[in-house]
C-alpha cells in the first residue's frame, strides 16, 4: 500500500474569502461570492456575473516587482501555498528541500496576462511584448513559483485537466509520497479566468448561467432551473506529509488521505457519457486504492457545476458507484457559493472535505428551489448539516472526459 499520506496545512484564497477561517465560515452559512464582473466591463456579454476574489493584495505574500511578474494566477497559487505552510508549521531549508514536491493544477494558466499581450500585439507590434510574457502565461508557472518562492526542490509538476487539474494534482502528490518519492508536497490548483477571452468562450459554447438579475442564484446544482455555470477564481493549496515524518516532527494532523482515482471518459470532449460511466469509474478506483466499502463514506462534495449535463451525469454515476446507499449519502456542491474555480476547484473542494471531517458540519447546496426529479439524492438543501464524518470522497470532472475522485478519513488516533 505505500506510505500513508496526511494533511498538515491548508490554504485558500476565493470569491468567499481570502484565507481558509473566512472562506469555510461564508460556506457553511451559505453565503455566495457570485456578484456582477468588476475586472472588465461585460456589458457586451451574454454573461455579466462572475465569482471574483475580491480585496485581494499580492503584496501580502511577496513583493511589488514580484507580483507584476506574475499573472495572477500565480499569484493566487504563491498565496495559498503561503497559509497553507504556516498553518502546517513546516519550513523549507536545506536539510529537506530536496524531499519537498510541488504539483500545482491550472486548467487555463495566465490567460489574463496572455489576452492582454494579444491586445498589445495587435495596437504597438511585437517590439512592445513584455518579456515576461512567456513566463506569465504557460499553465506551469503557478507550481514553478511556489517552488521558487518557498525553495522546495523535489518533484515539481503543473496538471492540467480542465476541471479536474487540481484534483489531480493532490492525487499525483499523494503518489509521489507514498511510493517515497517525496516526504511532503506543496499540492493544489490554481486560476484566474474572470477575462474576456475566458467568459466569451464559454459563452459561446453555451456553458454559462445568464442568470444575470439574480447573480447569487445563479450558481443552482441540482436544481431544475439550472441553466449553466458561473466562471470563479481563486486557488487552494493543501501540505501533504507522510505521516511517519508528520510524526516526528509533531505536526498537527487534518486529516489522512485514503486514496485517489483517475479515469477517462473516452467519449466527447464536454459532454459526458450518459449514466456518468467515466465518473463512476474513478470513484471505485478510488475507493479501490483506499480499501474502503462504499457505505464508509459519509459525504461526498459534488462536482456539480450546475449545468444541465454535469448535475445528472454525476447523479447517475454517485448511483453507479454507490447502489442503494446513494440515498442514504449527503452530497453538496459548494460551486454554488464559490462558483466554477476550474483548476483550483478540485483543490478548495479537498479543502472543504477536511474541513467538514474536522467541523462535523456539512456545507449547503443553496439555491435548491425546484427539485429535478433526474437529480434524486441528498444535496443537503439550502442549510448547513451538523453531521459526523469521518470519510469524505470529492469528485472532479474536466472537459476532455477527465475525472479525478479523492478521499479524505479522519486522523490518525494517536499512536496508529
Amino acid at each position: 500500500m505505500g506510505n500513508r499520506v496526511v494533511v498538515t496545512g491548508m490554504g485558500a484564497i476565493t470569491p468567499v474569502g481570502l484565507d481558509l477561517p473566512s472562506t469555510w465560515a461564508s460556506l457553511v452559512k451559505g453565503e455566495s461570492g457570485v456578484d456582477y464582473i468588476t475586472q472588465f466591463d461585460a456589458s457586451g456579454h451574454d454573461t455579466k456575473i462572475a465569482a471574483e476574489v475580491k480585496g485581494f493584495e499580492p503584496s501580502e505574500y511577496m513583493d511589488r516587482k514580484e507580483a507584476r511578474r506574475m499573472d495572477r494566477f500565480m499569484q493566487f497559487a504563491v498565496g495559498a501555498a503561503a497559509q497553507a505552510l504556516k498553518q502546517a508549521n513546516l519550513t523549507i531549508d536545506e536539510g529537506n528541500a530536496d524531499d519537498i514536491a510541488v504539483f500545482i493544477g491550472s486548467g487555463i494558466g495566465g490567460i489574463g496576462t496572455l489576452s492582454h499581450q494579444f491586445k498589445v500585439l495587435a495596437e504597438k507590434g511585437p517590439g512592445r511584448l513584455s518579456p515576461f510574457l512567456s513566463t506569465m502565461f504557460i499553465g506551469n508557472m503557478a507550481s514553478g513559483q511556489v517552488a521558487i518562492s518557498f525553495g522546495a526542490k523535489g518533484p515539481n509538476i503543473c496538471t492540467t485537466s480542465a476541471c479536474a487539474s487540481g484534483g489531480h494534482a493532490i492525487g499525483e502528490a499523494f503518489e509521489t509520497i507514498s511510493r517515497g518519492d517525496s516526504t511532503a508536497a506543496i499540492a493544489g490548483g490554481s486560476d484566474a479566468p474572470v477575462v474576456p477571452i475566458c467568459v466569451g468562450a464559454f459563452n459561446a459554447m453555451n456553458a454559462l448561467s445568464t442568470r444575470n438579475d439574480e447573480p447569487r442564484k445563479a450558481s443552482r446544482p441540482f436544481d431544475s432551473q439550472r441553466d449553466g455555470f458561473i466562471v470563479g477564481e481563486g486557488a487552494g493549496v493543501l501540505i501533504l506529509e507522510e505521516y511517519e515524518h508528520a510524526k516526528s516532527r509533531g505536526a498537527k494532523i487534518y486529516a489522512e488521505m485514503l486514496g485517489y482515482g483517475a479515469s477517462a471518459d473516452a467519449f466527447h470532449v464536454t459532454a459526458p457519457p450518459e449514466g456518468g460511466a467515466g465518473a463512476a469509474r474513478a470513484i471505485r478506483r478510488a475507493l479501490r486504492r483506499a480499501g474502503l466499502s462504499p457505505q464508509e463514506v459519509d459525504y461526498i462534495n459534488a462536482h456539480g457545476t450546475s449545468t444541465p449535463l454535469n448535475d445528472k451525469a454525476e447523479s447517475d454515476a454517485i448511483k453507479a458507484a454507490f447502489g442503494d446507499y446513494a440515498y442514504k449519502l449527503p452530497v453538496s456542491s459548494t460551486k454554488s457559493m464559490t462558483g466554477h474555480l476550474i483548476g483550483a476547484a478540485g483543490a478548495v473542494e479537498a479543502i472543504v472535505c477536511v474541513q467538514v471531517i474536522n467541523n462535523s458540519v456539512i456545507p449547503p447546496t443553496i439555491n435548491q428551489e425546484y427539485p429535478d426529479p433526474q437529480c434524486d439524492l441528498d444535496y443537503v438543501p439550502n442549510k448547513p448539516r451538523e453531521q459526523r464524518v469521518r470519510v469524505a470522497l470529492s469528485n472532479s470532472l474536466g472537459f476532455g472526459g477527465h475525472n479525478s475522485c479523492l478521499i479524505f478519513g479522519e486522523a490518525p488516533a494517536n499512536g496508529a
